[in-house]
């Protein structure tokens, strides 16, 4: 692993008193290595790089609210604190968690007496998870952003556009962050060994510690605090890949079941099924299998691109999909899962036809916006004697009766309704076979028509 230089604020630390290091060890390893500087802020260089939009607002003297959007650990609470050191701020903290109207209150009130003291002071309120609160508690906000009362900054894992208030989104830039590289996560790694906080670690436990991290810092220095005093319980002097393996048990990425990156992934599955890439299908699956999603809602998405992307083209699709519902529930995980799995695979290479979605949803926008239309006399069932006398049914052709068990020329529309021909076979799979079908039935239903014009 290449070795690169502390910075100085670390080397300064190495080098103070035993005591004022005793002092530091009290704190988390994750609040030991928080960055004081934007030059010691590892990652996100397309926000904080020379010449890019944060580094900018940092160098501009004045700040401005703003969303800080990104997934757990990429560093939006340091860029927060940063930001408010880089403009002499007070710096006011909430959880959108575990606060409320309360504690936006509080804030007010610092925010007011830190502009009106002898020594008048900026202020930054910094909303943690912000996608927690309400739309109320988010409009509790608005007025004192509007009148400069303080700087207003959000952070969330959630797609602003969805979980922040328009009006509150309107006022603030949003600047998405990244999930941290590998290289990233290798340099806090030797930030911390810097820093003596960690034994020495063996190249290929590093490889699996960063990938067990998944792109988030804090989960990486957490574990790697937590390794630490395991270590030292056990007098182990290296972490080998062995003995990470024996701690951490099976590798489990990190994965938000109800948030973002949930929805992002199964859409990624979805999107290759579509595509007709059954590894890239496969891959995605079993993200989110080893990421702990439920593979029943799984299966559930499984049935829904068989009806949705393959319908008629290919039948045994719905089957297929069913079947291997069916086998999870019967076998659960992880013999289950290879069902599903092989289910994926063979959406993926079917036949693709969206026909029937689409004329559905055509014909749901038609009945909807067309009131309701009564049902012609010859297609009404007429079960009792007054109601043939009132002509229900009358002049209904039997079509098990006629020629090839096809009534031509029959309309089974509303009366001055005109068929819109919503379902469009493609030329892929059975739907080639629907298509020739449909094409002479209806090329039958014209000829009949002429043959009825006087």
């Amino acid at each position: 692993m290449a070795t690169l230089r502390a910075s100085p604020r670390l080397e300064s630390e190495l080098q103070a008193s035993p005591q004022d290091r005793g002092a530091g060890l009290l704190q988390p390893l994750a609040e030991r290595l928080r960055p004081h500087t934007l030059g010691e802020v590892v990652g996100q260089r397309h926000v904080l790089g020379d010449g890019m939009p944060l580094r900018l607002a940092f160098e501009s003297g004045r700040p401005h609210s703003c969303i800080l959007w990104g997934p757990p650990g990429v560093g939006k609470t340091t860029i927060a604190r940063l930001m408010a050191d880089a403009f002499d701020a007070q710096f006011l903290s909430i959880s959108a968690v575990l606060g409320g109207v309360k504690d936006i209150r509080e804030a007010v009130e610092k925010a007011e007496a830190a502009r009106s003291g002898l020594m008048p002071q900026r202020t930054i309120v910094f909303v943690d998870e912000v996608h927690r609160f309400n739309k109320s508690q988010q409009d509790a906000f608005l007025p004192h952003v509007e009148s400069g009362l303080f700087t207003f900054i959000g952070a969330t894992t959630e797609n602003p556009s969805f979980e922040v208030n328009s009006a509150l989104l309107s006022r603030a830039a949003v600047y998405v962050l990244q999930s941290l590289t590998a290289d990233d996560l290798k340099q806090i790694v030797v930030k911390a060994q810097a820093l003596k906080a960690v034994p020495a670690i063996e190249s290929d436990a590093v490889e699996r510690l960063i990938a067990y991290a998944d792109g988030d810092a804090r989960r990486l220095l957490n574990t790697l605090e937590m390794l630490s005093v395991t270590a030292e319980q056990v007098k182990l002097a290296q972490i080998t890949d062995a003995w990470l393996l024996q701690v951490l048990g099976e590798r489990m990425r990190r994965y938000d079941k109800g948030g973002e990156q949930f929805y992002d992934t199964i859409s990624a599955l979805h999107k290759s099924v579509r595509g007709s890439d059954p590894d890239a299908a496969l891959y995605w699956l079993v993200r989110m299998l080893d990421g702990g999603a439920d593979p029943r809602y799984m299966a559930r998405r499984i049935v829904r691109m068989a009806w949705e992307d393959i319908g008629l083209a290919d039948p045994r699709a719905m089957q297929m999909a069913n079947d291997a519902a069916a086998t999870y529930e019967r076998l659960g995980s992880p013999e289950g899962e290879l069902a599903l799995a092989q289910a994926v695979i063979y959406l993926a290479v079917a036949p693709k036809s969206n026909a029937g979605y689409k004329a559905y949803n055509q014909m749901k926008a038609l009945v909807k916006s067309g009131g309701t239309q009564p049902v012609p006399m010859h297609l009404r069932n007429a079960p009792t004697k007054m109601m043939k006398d009132m002509d229900w049914g009358k002049d209904y052709r039997y079509a098990h009766d006629e020629g090839d068990g096809f009534a031509a020329g029959e309309d089974y529309f509303p009366e001055g309704m005109d068929n819109p021909y919503f379902y469009q076979p493609v030329p892929r799979g059975l739907e080639i076979k629907i298509g020739e079908k449909l094409a002479d039935l209806r090329a039958r239903n014209q000829q009949a028509a002429q043959r009825r014009k006087p």
